[in-house]
């Protein structure tokens, strides 16, 4: 169902009662994923992004492959660029999008970089965050560091982030960038990477937004150690956790959490939907305990700076974990999402939320 908020012709609110009826079914038979509600912020509409995610629906409860896909959305002046590492001297690829209303003698405009997701490289595309940053006139980079998760020099090392660093240096030595106003997201893979740079080089980033992300690498590999995951979490760490102290360090290092206190002073955003862990690969106990890192950090001196305790964290990573947790109408709270938000903490700088949905990033609430 698509339900928006702005609706004159048909109020959502009936909808939303209607879903938290129905849901208890779905959740009894353990088609929780199967019941999808969208509440675009807008009028009688249906919005390309939820419109995407209803043909991607029906097409995966039809189990039909389009002989077409919908194509990417491309805004405004996107390049491949080459950037010297200054780590390690090599040339390294970035993307970067010039919005269409740029001005070389204007005034500066913001920089929004997106980190790609585990598996993914710099090729990767995210058409309504491109979008979005066109529409607000920033500029749009995709940094590569490193490509894919599946070797020592990927994988959040210091490889890695200098490789991020020295794009958005690059960005701002050739165009019109406002350094005070350098915003940071990722997805997953990208999740972690926008938390290790958060807590790795904070004075680097005015917000970042971390979706669905890996706060934990060594939990990470013991939930995923007989697949896909562990094997490329061997290969960049050089062996299991508990094969040597080198390898064990290379764990910690590459963790966020390892570094987030330090990100207390940086606004900062994680998300994720509630399903992931049951329908996606990262449950969502890593952004919630990525997030009492941070708030650990403020307890020390900031006033009504809570953790969640275990107890809550345990319910929420339950399932059936709606007769757990609470329930927020995004409408008073958040209209930029569009999904019904389970739970939310803010500590600080920092802020966490649960929303209805796996394992995705929601871009309109993201940018």
């Amino acid at each position: 169902t698509n339900s928006p908020l702005g609706d004159s012709n048909f109020q959502y609110r009936g909808v939303k009662q209607a879903v938290r009826e129905v849901r208890e079914v779905y959740d009894l038979l353990g088609a929780d994923i199967a019941l999808q509600a969208r509440y675009p912020n807008c009028a009688h509409d249906f919005p390309d992004p939820q419109r995407r995610e209803a043909y991607a629906f029906l097409d995966t409860a039809l189990k039909h492959k389009p002989t077409t896909s919908i194509p990417a959305v491309t805004i405004g002046d996107r390049k491949l660029v080459e950037i010297k590492s200054t780590a390690d001297g090599t040339m390294q690829p970035s993307y970067v999008l010039v919005p269409q209303r740029y001005d070389a003698a204007g005034p500066a405009v913001p920089l929004l970089v997106n980190v790609h997701s585990w598996s993914g490289d710099l090729k990767q595309r995210a058409p309504e965050l491109e979008a979005a940053a066109n529409e607000r006139g920033w500029i749009y980079l995709a940094p590569n560091f490193r490509g894919a998760n599946d070797h020592p020099e990927a994988c959040g090392s210091k490889l890695a982030q200098q490789d991020v660093l020295a794009a958005v240096e690059w960005a701002a030595s050739n165009y019109r960038v406002d350094r005070k106003r350098i915003y940071l997201t990722g997805s997953s893979g990208g999740g972690h990477m926008t938390m290790q740079m958060a807590g790795n080089h904070p004075q680097v980033w005015a917000a970042a937004s971390a979706w669905v992300g890996i706060g934990d690498v060594k939990a990470w590999h013991a939930l995923h150690s007989r697949g896909r995951y562990g094997d490329m979490l061997r290969k960049c760490c050089g062996g299991p956790p508990g094969a040597s102290a080198a390898v064990d360090e290379q764990y910690r290092l590459r963790s966020p959490n390892t570094h987030l206190a330090a990100a207390k002073d940086v606004p900062l955003d994680i998300a994720a939907g509630i399903y992931d862990g049951h329908h996606g690969s990262v449950p969502v106990r890593h952004s919630l305990e990525a997030f009492n890192v941070v708030a650990a950090a403020n307890a020390g001196g900031l006033a009504g700076a809570p953790s969640i305790d275990e107890t809550t964290i345990a319910d929420l990573c339950a399932a059936p974990w709606r007769r757990h947790a609470p329930t927020i109408d995004v409408e008073t709270l958040d209209p930029t999402y569009d999904r019904t938000i389970y739970f939310r903490r803010s500590s600080g700088k920092c802020r966490v939320t649960l929303f209805e949905g796996g394992h995705e990033r929601l871009d309109a609430a993201a940018a």
